[in-house]
C-alpha cells in the first residue's frame, strides 16, 4: 500500500510572492500552493547515481534530463532545475499548474528504474475580510463575514478568545459565514477565513443593541419577561435585571456563612468603638463641669470673706467713734453717719 504524505502550506494574509516547499521524494505526496506564488519541489535526494530521468505534467513531459544535463524543459521561462540537489522550482503559479505530476527514473541501460507520482494543487489565497454586523428588531445583532478572493474559504468564529457556544449563537453555526448573536453577547468578535494556503482574520469590538432583560411586575399588576429596549421601557416597575448566563454554585453559597460572620464582626467592632468615643467625651464634660464647679466656689469664699473684712472694718470704726464721743459730753450715741461725718472731716 503507498503511503500518502500530505504537506500543507499555511500563509498568512497575501501569498504573491511567497515561496512554499513540498517534499516529492516520497510516492503519492500532496503539496499545496498559492497561485502567483512559487512552489520548489524536491524531487530525489541527489542526481549523481541517475543517468537519466524525467518529469511528466498530466502525461505530458516537461523536464528531461541525461547525465546532469537538461535535454528539455517546456516551462524554461519560469522555472529551473537545481541537479545539485534534485530541486525544481515553478514560479508564477497558475490554476493550470495543478495535477498530477510523475517521475521517472532510468539506468545506464535506458530502463526504467523507478517511477512516483506527485499531486500539486494551486489555490487563490484569501487577501481581505469584511466584518459587518446589524442589529435586529428584538435585540439580536446578525455578524456577516465576507473575504475577497480565496478559493474555498472555510470559515470561524470566536469571541474574546475563545470559540462562540450555542448559548451565545442564534442561529448559524461556527461554519457559516453569517451568524445571529442573542441580546445578551458583547466582547471582541473575529471571524477567521481560511483556505489551503492561506489564513487570514477580521476582529471587531460588539456592544449590546440597547435590549435589557427584565423580570417583574407591570403596571397593572402583570408578570413581565423578556428583551426591552431600555430607552423605552415603561413596563416595569420595578428595577431590571439581566439574566445570569452563569448559575450560582454550591462554592459561592457557602462563602455566605463566612461573609455573614465578617458582617457582624465588623458591626459589633464600630458599636464598640462608638461607645468608647461618647463616654471619653462624657468624661471630659464632667471634668469641665467640676472644673467649672471649684471655681464657683472659690469666688463665692472670696465674696464671703471680702465682706466679713468690711463688717470688721465698719465695727472698728463704730468702736472708734464711741471712744472719741464717750471723751464729749454728750448725751446720744454716735451713729453711723456721724461717723462717716468724721471720717470725711478727718481726711480733710
Amino acid at each position: 500500500m503507498k503511503a500518502v504524505v500530505e504537506f500543507m502550506v499555511i500563509l498568512l494574509g497575501v501569498s504573491h510572492g511567497v515561496e512554499t516547499h513540498c517534499d516529492g521524494r516520497q510516492d503519492g505526496a500532496q503539496c499545496y500552493g498559492a497561485l502567483g506564488g512559487t512552489v520548489d519541489i524536491q524531487l530525489m535526494d541527489s542526481t549523481s547515481e541517475i543517468s537519466r530521468y524525467g518529469l511528466l505534467k498530466n502525461s505530458l513531459k516537461i523536464l528531461d534530463v541525461r547525465e546532469k544535463m537538461i535535454l528539455s524543459n517546456t516551462i524554461v521561462h519560469r522555472s529551473v532545475f537545481f541537479p545539485s540537489n534534485g530541486t525544481f522550482r515553478i514560479t508564477n503559479l497558475s490554476r493550470t499548474d495543478s495535477g498530477d505530476y510523475t517521475l521517472q527514473t532510468f539506468d545506464s541501460d535506458g530502463k526504467s528504474s523507478g517511477v512516483q507520482i506527485l499531486q500539486l494543487f494551486f489555490q487563490a489565497p484569501v487577501s481581505s475580510v469584511l466584518l459587518v454586523s446589524e442589529c435586529l428588531s428584538q435585540g439580536e445583532m446578525r455578524v456577516s463575514c465576507s473575504s475577497e478572493g480565496g478559493d474555498n474559504p472555510q470559515y470561524s468564529w470566536t469571541l474574546d478568545g475563545r470559540t462562540l457556544t450555542d448559548a451565545e449563537i442564534l442561529s448559524g453555526n461556527m461554519k457559516t459565514n453569517v451568524i445571529t448573536l442573542k441580546q445578551h453577547v458583547s466582547g471582541h468578535l473575529a471571524c477567521s477565513v481560511k483556505n489551503l494556503v492561506s489564513k487570514v482574520s477580521k476582529e471587531q469590538r460588539l456592544s449590546t443593541c440597547g435590549f435589557i432583560f427584565i423580570n417583574c411586575t407591570s403596571v397593572n399588576g402583570t408578570q413581565v419577561s423578556g428583551w426591552v429596549y431600555e430607552a423605552n421601557n415603561t413596563l416595569c416597575i420595578e428595577p431590571t435585571t439581566e439574566p445570569s448566563t452563569t448559575p450560582q454554585t454550591a462554592v459561592e453559597i457557602g462563602h455566605l456563612p463566612l461573609i455573614s460572620g465578617v458582617l457582624s464582626t465588623l458591626i459589633i467592632f464600630l458599636v464598640v468603638v462608638v461607645a468608647a468615643v461618647c463616654a471619653q467625651r462624657k468624661k471630659q464634660n464632667s471634668k469641665t463641669k467640676e472644673e467649672e464647679n471649684d471655681q464657683e466656689e472659690i469666688f463665692a469664699d472670696l465674696r464671703v470673706v471680702k465682706q466679713q473684712a468690711k463688717q470688721l472694718e465698719k465695727r472698728a470704726e463704730l468702736e472708734f467713734c464711741r471712744v472719741k464721743y464717750s471723751k464729749r459730753p454728750r448725751q446720744t450715741e454716735p451713729t453711723i453717719d456721724d461717723c462717716l461725718y468724721v471720717n470725711v472731716h478727718k481726711f480733710r
